[in-house]
């Protein structure tokens, strides 16, 4: 990689990062991203030179002619007078106060291209709004290509702030061959410039180097810059010792800053010679002094901050101010001469020489307060010095910051808002989940409670039903002792039964409280209904018929049970209240459903179905029914539809 290119890439990186931070990117950016991005914009920002306009009266730059076309052609070409490599080409717009948005860039063309002397194609450039308005300069790379001349071609004009009217204006143009501004005090013409005779707008103010910016660095110490002591015999002609011979091309002269008041209360210029001569020499009574430079400054507009010349090399070690026509102080009725400046540079091959050098004058013209190492410390009333070219990259850069940190604040609130909004959403399910728990806490309460309810009416159920029948049985055995106390061994049978149903009855209320909890009782449904069926039934004809008995397995305990229990009881109350000598049963079970039915020939129902039954079908969350059976008699049908269907196995009858 060349020395050149080397130099270029740190131009390079602000373009690319400006490219990369438009708004489409940030809004691909994590918050996280985004918090890091303007953290690291705030610390840039902290490094980078401050945006200092400057004030009083000055040249402002070049101005063209006005057009009603935005598209009508026009230009300005910079003479270099000589062919040579440029890096970049720097554009200063022209600034205009804004009432509403204080300070922007005032009629800077939207597109235009840079040509050579050929008419080849430099750079061409189509702003965007991230790049207008702007105070800051714009920085267009070449990256190389060389040239003798340069013009810059509008291609699209716009309007001036005050009035609307087309037209292209620039402050300053400098072009920039690795650390020299090439483009210094060269000849400009343009296409058609502005008619009127104002001294704040000529064509020669487009490269003198006058810019509208103070230097403002962002770290150094303030230095106070040096100004003569008022002297009547004395002719100011300060003088620095480069300590060894060097070949010097460029000088430039840091004027006194006004930055002090507001309004500042003396005009630009303060201990700025009306007309300067610079020499050179190797030998320090300048015997063998040569003219480096002879200035002159007639007007206002021939006075800058920073003036900046450059010149033919010239191989010397000492270099002299001497004011030929020397700025005059008034004091005291008089006008006495005085000599100063906040800093004095002069570049050798690009590097300023004079930095931390020792400078001479007259010991009249010593001034306690404002020292003569003032003149080549390095630094001005803000801070720092710094090279030219640095100051209007950084300053560029800064532009383009402070315009990208706006987006990213923006986007950074965005993802704010709507964490805010998820935030609230999220609170409001916390919420729903919440209230859906206690809902779901209190209905599985509810459910536990109708649980014990159930349980309890249940085992009063199981209890009904299975001591009925017993203590039913055992009143009958007991008629039957009282009638056979004339036969002893028909006695004893009847009390050996009692005794028996007695036992069998204590078992059963065993049986009722731990049934919940015994789902191994009744996998045989079929089977405890035939022996039930034979011990209550007695002498009474009764008959079982089964079909599908294989699926009764399939299920639930709970439902042998509750199936088993609705059988028993209407059993018994055949038994009670009947008066039946013969009982059918038929129990049918398929896929999806389930019908028991019961039928004798007893006297009929007296009335509606017994409630135990209905107690019985609703545990099954079943039907049941009664009806009629001829020629006498009645018939019980439960009915239960399964809510998963059975596997068929293989089906029995008996």
């Amino acid at each position: 990689m060349s020395r050149r290119l080397y130099r270029l890439l740190p131009l390079l990186i602000p373009l690319l990062t400006t490219a990369s931070s438009a708004e489409p990117v940030h809004q691909n950016l994590s918050l996280a991203q985004l918090e890091q991005r303007l953290q690291a914009i705030d610390t840039r920002l902290g490094q980078l030179a401050h945006s200092t306009l400057r004030s009083g009266i000055g040249p402002i730059g070049y101005r063209s002619f006005v057009t009603t076309d935005a598209s009508e052609p026009s230009w300005v070409e910079i003479d270099l007078q000589a062919s040579v490599s440029i890096d970049e080409v720097v554009l200063v717009p022209t600034i205009w106060r804004d009432s509403q948005a204080d300070f922007r860039s005032d009629a800077f063309p939207k597109a235009f291209r840079i040509l050579n002397e050929d008419g080849d194609v430099l750079a061409q450039v189509q702003t965007t709004d991230k790049d207008l308005p702007r105070t800051a300069p714009l920085i267009v790379p070449i990256f190389g290509k060389v040239a003798s001349k340069i013009r810059i071609e509008s291609e699209q004009l716009s309007p001036r702030s005050f009035d609307g009217r087309l037209l292209m204006q620039f402050a300053e143009v400098l072009v920039f061959s690795d650390t020299q501004n090439v483009a210094l005090r060269r000849p400009v013409s343009s296409s058609r410039t502005w008619p009127y005779d104002n001294d704040e707008w000529q064509l020669r103010f487009l490269t003198d180097g006058s810019l509208p910016y103070l230097m403002h660095a962002a770290a150094g110490e303030q230095s106070i810059a040096y100004l003569s002591p008022v002297s009547q015999a004395l002719l100011p002609a300060p003088m620095i010792d480069l300590q060894q011979s060097l070949p010097v091309s460029s000088i430039h002269l840091h004027l006194i800053d006004q930055g002090d008041t507001v309004p500042q209360g003396m005009p630009d210029g303060v201990g700025m010679p009306r007309k300067l001569l610079i020499e050179g020499a190797n030998q320090a009574d300048f015997s063998d002094a040569r003219t480096l430079l002879e200035v002159e400054a007639k007007s206002a507009y021939d006075l800058s901050p920073i003036m900046m010349w450059n010149f033919p090399a010239a191989s010397c070690r000492y270099i002299r101010l001497t004011a030929l026509d020397p700025y005059l102080f008034h004091y005291r009725g008089q006008s006495l001469p005085r000599i100063g400046f906040a800093e004095i540079e002069v570049h050798s091959e690009g590097r300023n020489v004079a930095a931390g050098k020792q400078v001479h004058i007259d010991e009249m013209l010593f001034d306690q307060y404002r020292p003569l190492t003032a003149l080549t410390d390095g630094r001005n009333l803000y801070g720092n010095i710094l090279p030219i070219r640095d100051w209007l990259k950084e300053l560029a850069e800064r532009h383009e910051l402070e315009t990208e940190r706006p987006l990213v604040v923006a986007e950074q609130q965005r993802h704010y808002a709507r964490q805010k909004n998820t935030v609230r959403i999220m609170s409001w399910l916390f919420a729903l989940i919440a209230a859906v728990v206690i809902i779901t806490v209190l209905i599985q309460r509810n459910l536990r409670q109708r649980a014990i309810f159930r349980t309890r009416e249940r085992i009063a159920a199981d209890l009904h039903d299975e001591l009925g029948a017993n203590l039913h049985a055992i009143g009958m055995l007991g008629d039957l002792v009282e009638k056979a106390h004339a036969s002893p061994e028909r006695l004893n049978k009847l009390v050996h039964r009692m005794r028996e149903i007695t036992d069998r009855t204590g078992r059963a209320a065993r049986y009722c409280v731990n049934m919940l909890e015994d789902e191994k009782r009744y996998i045989d449904i079929t089977e405890n209904m035939r022996r039930t069926a034979d011990r209550l039934t007695g002498d009474l004809d009764h008959d079982l018929f089964f079909d599908g008995e294989s699926m009764l397995a399939q299920l639930s305990a709970r439902k042998r049970i509750d199936l088993f229990l609705f059988y028993k009881e209407c059993l018994t109350n055949i038994i009670r209240h009947s008066g039946a000598t013969q009982v059918t049963t038929r129990l049918t079970t398929n896929e999806t459903e389930l019908t028991l039915s019961i039928t004798d020939n007893g006297n009929g129902l007296n009335g509606d179905i017994p409630p135990s039954l209905k107690r019985r079908a609703r545990f099954l969350s079943g039907k049941v029914s009664a009806k009629q059976h001829a020629p006498s008699g009645t018939q019980i049908i439960l009915h239960l539809h399964f809510r998963r269907r059975l596997r068929p196995e293989h089906s029995t009858a008996s």
